[in-house]
């Protein structure tokens, strides 16, 4: 079933025949041009191709913002789905709650509620237009936050559901100015969201005005970053199995007690963790960097390329080469970072707990 659809570019090879499979519809060129790609492949055979053979659904997510335009959105893909027969369900999400709730900005409460939502879905896949365009603008926007590796992989093709659909991207080989001649082709409109035009919004300010810019330097651009994007996924699902590997003779439980032996705590949510800084020195920096923040997510939390930084710092084996990081390495020096993580220097060992 591997293949591309004719004159849009789909990798229909991340669908499977007989799977339901639920099109993110918001009513813009991208996921209308998916929408109709993807029917295509379905219902007939092209280029001696085998039909898709999939259960093909839609959904609209509501966000509740922009008033009548964003009604105006949900009316044009229930009258599309209609018309192309397909079966559509509305999902409305509350965005401006989640906002006070959970502290997050609009761009990233409307994603993780969209997302939410979608995932609530009784299917086996979600399929979403994210283009090579999107691709490449996520790159350079994770570059710009200082991102590791895991960040530079941009927008994965395919995340797994545990438990729930997984989401797959087939369109992101494919260029933004493909899609729109696709659908002109087709003579099939779309509506455009007025807020892809405000520059306040970081991703339009990526899109239009540093995308272009970097375009006169290099007009490939957006393929590079592609490319760069898909190399550090490769990379990364190597160091993840690496360490996952290692990780179980590194980590040490709780903490070392006289005479021999370690304490650790059984209340929930008291795990604590410790990796032996000899151990660390010994490691080539690359490992030695993904051990530490693995330790930290085996406490719950996150480090930022700062935060790891500083946590060797903390073990003396300082290598940022950007600003000095200045942190005490003495034995019983302690950090306190984001998110409750605690991480303590003893002689040999550096601790990682969570507070709060």
């Amino acid at each position: 079933m591997a293949g591309k659809v004719a004159n849009l570019g789909l990798d229909t090879g991340l669908l499977r025949a007989g799977e339901r499979v639920c099109v993110a519809v918001s009513g813009g060129a991208d996921s209308v041009a998916l929408l109709l790609g993807l029917l295509e492949a379905n219902t007939q055979s092209a280029q001696n191709r085998e039909p898709l053979g999939v259960v093909l659904s839609a959904a609209h997510v509501h966000h509740g913002l922009r008033g009548a335009e964003a009604d105006g959105d949900a009316a044009f893909v229930r009258e599309l789905c209609g018309r192309l027969g397909i079966p559509h369900k509305q999902l409305n999400v509350d965005v401006a709650s989640r906002q006070v709730l959970e502290g997050e900005g609009m761009e990233e409460a409307a994603r993780e509620a969209r997302y939410l939502a979608l995932r609530s879905l009784d299917v086996d896949v979600v399929v979403t237009g994210h283009t090579l365009d999107d691709q490449a603008e996520t790159v350079m926007m994770k570059l710009l936050r200082g991102a590791w590796t895991e960040g530079l992989g941009g927008i994965s093709p395919v995340v797994q559901g545990l438990g729930k659909p997984r989401t797959v991207r087939p369109m992101l080989g494919v260029r933004r100015v493909e899609v729109e001649k696709f659908l002109q082709d087709r003579g099939q409109a779309w509506h455009e969201d007025a807020t892809n035009q405000d520059v306040s919004l970081t991703r339009n300010r990526v899109r239009h005005e540093l995308m272009p810019m970097l375009r006169s330097f290099n007009p490939g651009i957006d393929v590079a970053l592609a490319r760069l994007a898909a190399i550090a996924r490769g990379d990364e699902a190597f160091w993840q199995a690496e360490v996952a590997r290692l990780l179980p003779q590194l980590l040490l439980p709780g903490s070392p007690v006289r005479g021999g032996g370690r304490a650790v705590s059984t209340a929930v949510g008291e795990a604590a963790w410790a990796v032996e800084i000899p151990r660390l020195a010994a490691m080539p920096a690359a490992l030695r960097r993904r051990v530490v923040r693995a330790a930290a997510k085996s406490c719950g939390a996150r480090l930022s390329a700062e935060e790891t930084a500083k946590v060797l710092a903390l073990a003396g084996l300082c290598e940022d080469s950007g600003r000095a990081v200045k942190v005490s390495g003495r034995t019983g020096s302690r950090l306190e970072l984001a998110g409750g993580l605690r991480v303590e220097r003893s002689a040999r060992e550096l601790r990682f707990w969570r507070e709060g």
